[in-house]
């Protein structure tokens, strides 16, 4: 069980114990809280472990196809392995485009056995409401650090410390800089919405010290709408980042 989240697995613990399980669950908070973590630690407290667990994610900057489903179609299509539950675990639900999410229903609307699905999203209510009334919701928070502010995975913090160590000097710089700074990036290996998350929350913080601050009010509106659409369709990463950086 993961550290700072002990209510809920009590509360899902106690569920599976006097089998009242539900057959989908929704797991939302802020990203990387431990989310997918305690799902896939969820899943080993059942006993289901390969191959009776899928774990389905977006590609990096992408979305999540009705391939996915059709896989995931298949996958429940057949008897358990060990003769328990057969899991699925979608990560970034709201990930899934229109496509994806109809097909997915008819999986929520007719498990077959065994069947648990763990969705996990940030942003639920980019999902259909027919998902969402369909599944368990249980929210979860920021873990609590010894002087009660929230605690930070580690790995997590150094990499947007040093995302953000090369933004600020490109954001104080001329477009020429700034488009330089776009092209250099390996969109196979850094998540443009990275990036665009430690961009946000360096503007949230600068509106909070200057809450007259124009200018980080319009990049936030902004950037909430760009979010979305690289959710949502196949924009592109690099010009979606180009014109959040022209805009500041």
């Amino acid at each position: 069980m993961l550290i700072g989240h002990k209510k809920q697995w009590e509360l899902l613990k106690k569920k599976f114990e006097v089998n009242q399980l539900a057959h989908a669950y929704l797991f939302t908070g802020a990203k990387g809280i431990g989310k997918k973590t305690f799902a896939v630690e969820f899943a080993e407290l059942v006993g289901c472990k390969f191959p009776d667990l899928m774990l389905v994610k977006p590609d990096e900057g992408k979305e999540i196809s009705i391939k996915k489903i059709r896989e995931v179609q298949n996958f429940l299509a057949y008897k358990s392995y060990n003769g328990g539950f057969k899991i699925v675990i979608i990560d970034d639900a709201e990930r899934m485009n229109i496509d994806a999410q109809d097909c997915f229903l008819k999986d929520l609307e007719e498990p077959k056995g065994q069947t648990l699905f763990m969705l996990i999203s940030s942003k639920p209510d980019m999902l259909l409401p027919t998902i969402t009334s369909r599944c368990q919701t249980v929210k979860f928070f920021k873990p609590k650090g010894p002087e009660g502010y929230p605690a930070q995975n580690p790995e997590r913090l150094k990499k947007e410390q040093e995302i953000l160590k090369e933004l600020i000097p490109v954001i104080n710089s001329n477009l020429a800089d700034k488009f330089k700074y776009a092209k250099s990036i390996d969109f196979e290996k850094q998540d443009p919405l990275e990036i665009i998350e430690v961009m946000q929350k360096y503007f949230r913080k600068k509106l909070l010290d200057d809450t007259s601050d124009q200018e980080a009010k319009k990049f936030l509106e902004l950037s909430e709408e760009i979010n979305n659409k690289l959710f949502f369709t196949n924009a592109n990463p690099k010009l979606a980042l180009e014109i959040l950086l022209m805009e500041i």
